[in-house]
């Protein structure tokens, strides 16, 4: 955990009664809606469609049991028993009364957390990979990284105001598991061929409504300049992205109408200003930051328990759990794991306050009292002795946090959409709900394999829906619910977005269509080890739109369908 110097504490405590003030104004109506607008969404606080919802940080996914705690305290207290962990990383509450925000965010400043920057045209909080610190093919440590960039963006009066929204992933592997390529900027961390360390930067990269793949703006980026070289990025995105068109202010848009190599050409340009300079890192700035981070104090053991051999060959169920929810660790003897919160009818991310308090007590008793929040809206204990695999799967199981469906189709993507947000076009939850129940046999969701399947309740993307084997969009027609459907998409480092594979379909049609997706992908992948995502690459999505549809009569049918209710 990184913790908290003095001077953190005091921003954040300053923050917490700088905003308690000026709430007390707008409650009184000395501050009038226009001009507390800017200053809410600063802390996290969004007026969603039935209460105000906040958004807290989680600085790259990375927490701690008593921050843990403190959101089960939350979810008790002040909203209605639970938390939602999004695809950034951070937990929303989706039920606090306005008035009570500042308590909220005052209680969270006991535990070394805020909502700043978790909203608003900043720089967002920087999301990093689930196994940063942990994964034996890890190149450097993200989470030093992410904690170098957060504590240069955060209140960066050049950057306050972008045009847009920005937001930064970092992988520290040159397995990309943190979605680098479809953020603003994405940074992977490479070796130049002297051996040296430093970071491949894409830029560029966005879902939403023009959903865009980034591209490489440099190959080799000294660590020495991350910052230096991070400002000149988005200081031309700052001068140059449009302020009069909400739908054209990321950086994605000026990248593709400039084109890469022009773009890149006034970085180089910006960047000569400030090279060298007062933001260039040196390796005494690093190590101090580095040292902020405690460190788990790990036990001596062997690479390989005897007993858990043992376990695995007796226990099917638990076996089946540590194929999909145990993940390497590189030191010898342990292990990470991935809590599940994708419990069939429970909504994809949602916990419940004793859950978390469940969860606290599972970190402090398995895991050095630490745990990580994925993009995929789990969450991971990421130091388990394996002689405690077993035992922790049992607790676990009994807390309905180890369904064994990491990467599989029932382990969804989704946002809150219209059952919450003012910007869906339709539910996000109840189609989420409606696809587990359909495939609630998990044999048959771990005969189907690998498949990503995300669900959006709007263009907005916060379901990731883009980058889904298999992506639902929920879209209005004269006031009604209808669901795109697209194939192909993908994270990670060949990273591609999906395309739609015809007219959208009503609520109640979306599970029949994702079984006929399936049972086409089953009856002609070349083997058990072709994945959703290969066999739509090798065959296109014309097959599979055909086998949807049907024949013109069927097709006929279908959009009459959606006539009848226009």
């Amino acid at each position: 955990m990184y913790r908290y110097d003095e001077i953190d504490q005091r921003i954040v405590a300053e923050r917490v009664e700088q905003f308690r003030d000026q709430t007390q104004r707008f409650l009184a109506g000395t501050l009038g809606e226009d001009d507390f607008k800017p200053l809410r969404l600063q802390n996290g606080l969004y007026i969603q469609k039935h209460a105000p919802m906040l958004r807290v940080a989680v600085p790259y996914g990375l927490l701690s049991s008593a921050q843990v705690r403190m959101f089960g305290h939350i979810a008790r207290k002040y909203d209605r028993g639970y938390g939602h962990f999004s695809t950034r990383q951070n937990i929303q509450f989706n039920w606090p009364k306005l008035a009570q925000v500042p308590d909220i965010l005052a209680d969270l400043a006991t535990v070394e957390m805020h909502a700043v920057q978790t909203s608003g045209n900043c720089i967002r909080n920087i999301t990093a990979d689930h196994l940063a610190g942990i994964s034996p093919d890890e190149l450097v440590n993200p989470l030093v990284w992410c904690e170098v960039l957060r504590q240069w963006s955060t209140f960066h009066p050049e950057f306050a105001f972008l045009p847009r929204k920005f937001k930064i992933a970092v992988s520290g592997s040159e397995a990309d598991r943190a979605a680098i390529q479809v953020h603003d900027i994405g940074l992977q961390a490479t070796r130049n061929t002297q051996g040296e360390v430093g970071f491949k930067v894409y830029v560029g990269g966005g879902l939403g409504r023009t959903p865009i793949v980034g591209q490489v703006i440099r190959e080799f980026l000294p660590w020495q300049h991350l910052i230096t070289y991070l400002e000149a990025v988005i200081r031309v995105y700052n001068r140059y992205g449009r302020r009069d068109n909400l739908y054209k202010a990321r950086i994605k848009i000026l990248v593709k109408e400039r084109g890469l190599a022009a773009y890149r050409e006034e970085v180089e340009a910006e960047w000569a200003q400030l090279v060298d300079g007062a933001g260039t890192l040196t390796k005494d700035i690093v190590d101090d930051i580095a040292s902020r981070f405690t460190q788990p104090a790990y036990r001596r053991l062997p690479k390989e328990d005897s007993e858990l051999k043992t376990f695995l060959s007796a226990e099917r169920a638990f076996a089946r759990w540590h194929g999909r929810n145990v993940h390497a660790h590189k030191v010898p003897g342990y292990a990470a794991v991935t809590l599940s919160l994708k419990r069939p009818g429970v909504p994809p991310g949602d916990v419940t306050a004793d859950q978390l308090d469940a969860i606290a007590a599972l970190a402090d008793k398995y895991s050095f009292g630490e745990l990580r929040v994925t993009h995929e809206q789990n969450l991971v204990l990421p130091d388990v002795e394996q002689r405690q695999l077993l035992a922790l799967w049992r607790e676990a199981k009994a807390l309905g946090l180890a369904t064994p469906n990491l990467g599989l189709l029932t382990n969804i993507i989704a946002c809150p959409g219209g059952d919450f947000c003012s910007l869906a076009n339709a539910v996000s939850i109840p189609v989420a709900l409606a696809i587990s129940e359909r495939f609630e046999n998990l044999d048959y969701v771990h005969d189907i394999g690998e498949l990503d399947l995300n669900i959006s309740g709007c263009m907005n993307s916060c379901g990731h829906h883009h980058v889904g084997h298999i992506g639902i969009l929920g879209v209005d027609k004269n006031g009604e619910e209808w669901y795109q459907i697209s194939i192909g998409g993908q994270q990670g480092n060949h990273a591609s977005i999906g395309k739609v594979i015809g007219p959208s379909f009503a609520r109640a049609e979306v599970p029949d269509v994702i079984e006929k997706l399936i049972e086409y992908y089953l009856e002609h992948r070349d083997s058990a080890e072709e994945r959703f995502i290969d066999v739509a690459e090798r065959l296109g999505i014309e097959p599979f739109k055909k086998h949807v549809y049907g024949d013109t009569h069927q097709k006929q049918a279908h959009r009459a369908r959606q006539l009848a209710t226009a």
